[in-house]
């Protein structure tokens, strides 16, 4: 019959009768085995009823503790850990050193494969020593006890709590084998550092996996979960040492190891590595924009918890190169008298459109934020190669086409709009080709009202570009702000001929079990006119050749690109491309200020450009653009635009 009884009664009913037994058999090992027996055959069945409420251990078939993520470079080079505040990875027990396993269960429960759950004396011995005190000074949690307290119970020192402990831990060894058990206690405990589980508390302590701990080390790790903080061989080393010694000395007692054993373990010193739980990103502007993009199609809580692993594209040698030519550029402008602050760099590999690099400014630590993904900036003269592909698409125009230079004007809602040439001048009749590479503005608005603003808007949104783009006369001069990631997708996609893939920073994604989430293979299309495209490209080369406005940009093989220098100074750019890289460089202030008179794309940003270049594609072959004559021209011709 189900007793009325409050368990608080039942408790004080239970903590009298033990102290009555207490004081006859207090001290002797029969009196404590005797103590723990009533409880376990009396107390714990009797108290299990006013426990309805406990939870159901059963969930732990499915249960799942948080993991650690981490990503990784396209190499497998780890970029970084993300975690809350547990840092873990989940192990098998066969992927456990057995000299751990000995150590934990000879300090923490050296009868764990022998009870089931509680163990009667040492119970008994707790409670004698706790009424003695007059408070509980003394557990006697088996690792299965330990177990249940960290995933069900709070962490307070009760008699209520410790009875539930107990009676939860006999249910879980009702439903779960030992080994599952164990399995489970490794994965679950805190070792210190933020290190919860096994695997990842032996990478912070020993840079090694779990299954390559020596006894030594086993013992270290062992002796840590009383008091992890207490005895970190980070801070307290001697102390350390102390409860080493301890745990050898408790799998000597046992018989687990030999004494020689012992000794050798004790007097080997203990190589421990340097805290790896909250370290930072080696790549903190990549991989904060993967982070974003992960939240973005999985949600943050599953993205801290969901133990991820996650392939990027980004190439670390590549990276740290762009890292190099940026902070060097950096420097060398700022020597010279150039009053820039911030340079971001994206590199995209045209024949999958994976980014290989990207530089999200000078300095993280100073400012987070992403300028090759975020900032919206003009791009000045770097946005004509939008306008002249649009013209040779048309079947209407080809390099050889001629265009006046020479003053026009157009009504706009504020009056007249007259542009101007960057050095004031007009240079009277051209080639379209010969307008590009010396990057005549005047061509540029003209020859953008020709052939119709609408459709250069188009062509831009089919090369991904997604800030919003006005139909205003200005526009073939760049006068809206686009990305540098905008610009080197776009650019990507001239140095494909054509061929246009989403670009990503994420190449895969799978979960601790290997199983794929996500996977970003490329599928490219072919969105341009590759007749147009060759010949755009045949133009660019141009810009880079000598009398074209970036000789500063010269690698020593074909490469095709276009400057950008905005009204006043304020941003300053150079986009490029070779077959196998395509890479935009901008170069400004967050506050818009000028960066001084006569700073220009092909003066300052070029050569940041050629430093990264350089590097990356110093292993490459050289490779060559396809010739406009391999493709059909389009139809459509019109030889001058007055």
């Amino acid at each position: 019959m189900e007793s009325n009884q409050k368990p608080e009664k039942k408790f004080q009913s239970l903590s009298s009768f033990v102290a009555g037994i207490s004081k006859a058999a207090s001290g002797t090992v029969l009196g404590i085995t005797m103590i723990g027996s009533a409880i376990v055959a009396g107390g714990l069945v009797g108290l299990a009823f006013s426990f309805r409420n406990l939870p159901d251990v059963r969930v732990l078939s499915h249960y799942l503790p948080s993991e650690t993520s981490y990503i990784y470079d396209i190499k497998g080079k780890l970029l970084t850990r993300l975690h809350g505040e547990a840092n873990r990875e989940l192990v098998t027990l066969e992927q456990i050193s057995p000299e751990l396993k000995r150590a934990v269960i000879a300090v923490e429960d050296s009868s764990f494969y022998e009870h089931k759950g509680i163990n009667p004396y040492s119970i008994g011995r707790a409670i004698v020593v706790n009424l003695q005190k007059g408070g509980v000074q003394e557990g006697a949690s088996t690792l299965t006890m330990q177990l249940v307290k960290n995933l069900f119970l709070t962490q307070e020192r009760t008699l209520s709590r410790k009875l539930a402990e107990a009676i939860l831990a006999v249910r879980v060894e009702q439903i779960f084998s030992k080994d599952e058990i164990l399995e489970m206690y490794l994965n679950n405990i805190y070792w210190g550092h933020n290190n919860y589980g096994v695997q990842t508390a032996a990478e912070t302590y020993f840079n090694k996996k779990a299954s390559e701990l020596n006894l030594e080390e086993s013992a270290m790790m062992a002796g840590l979960i009383q008091a992890p903080e207490q005895y970190s061989p980070f801070t307290k080393y001697s102390a350390t040492k102390i409860r080493q010694a301890i745990v050898l000395e408790r799998m000597a007692t046992l018989g687990w190891i030999s004494a020689t054993e012992k000794q050798s373990a004790k007097k080997a010193p203990l190589f421990v590595n340097k805290p790896t739980a909250w370290s930072a990103s080696k790549l903190p502007f990549v991989t904060e924009a993967v982070i974003a993009e992960l939240k973005e199609r999985f949600g943050d809580e599953k993205v801290l918890r969901g133990g991820m692993r996650v392939q990027t594209t980004i190439d670390l040698s590549i990276q740290q190169m762009a890292n190099k030519s940026v902070q060097e550029g950096f420097n060398r402008l700022r020597s010279s008298g150039v009053r820039a602050d911030q340079i971001a760099l994206i590199a995209i590999d045209p024949r999958t459109h994976f980014v290989k690099a990207l530089v999200g400014g000078v300095s993280y630590d100073k400012s987070q934020f992403n300028r090759a993904l975020q900032a919206r900036r003009q791009p000045g003269s770097a946005f004509k190669p939008f306008v002249y592909y649009t013209a040779f698409a048309s079947g209407k125009y080809d390099p050889y086409s001629t265009i006046e230079d020479k003053p026009v004007s157009y009504r706009v809602p504020s009056g007249l709009y007259k542009p101007k040439n960057y050095d004031e001048k007009f240079a009277g009749k051209m080639s379209l080709r010969t307008a590009l590479i010396k990057s005549r503005n005047v061509p540029a608005v003209k020859l953008g009202n020709e052939v119709g603003l609408e459709e250069i808007i188009e062509v831009c949104k089919l090369l991904g570009l997604k800030s919003p783009l006005q139909k205003v006369i200005s526009l073939p001069l760049g006068s809206i702000g686009v990305t540098p990631m905008e610009m080197a997708e776009a650019y990507a996609t001239f140095a494909s001929n054509g061929w246009h893939a989403e670009p990503t920073i994420i190449l895969q994604v799978a979960d601790s079990q290997g199983n794929v989430l996500l996977e970003n293979r490329p599928q490219p299309q072919l969105l341009l006119d590759p007749w147009a495209t060759a010949s755009l490209t045949s133009v660019l080369k141009g810009v880079i050749a000598p009398g074209g406005t970036a000789p500063n940009a010269d690698i020593g093989r074909p490469a095709a690109g276009k400057t950008g220098t905005t009204s006043s100074e304020r941003d300053v750019w150079f986009v490029g491309y070779v077959p196998q890289l395509a890479t935009a460089v901008w170069v400004g202030n967050d506050n818009y200020k000028t960066l001084g008179k006569g700073v220009t794309g092909g003066g300052h940003a070029a050569p940041i450009w050629r430093s990264f270049m350089s590097k990356a594609l110093a292993k490459e072959p050289v490779k060559y653009f396809p010739a406009a004559s391999q493709f059909p021209q389009p139809k459509k011709k019109s030889p001058r635009i007055r």
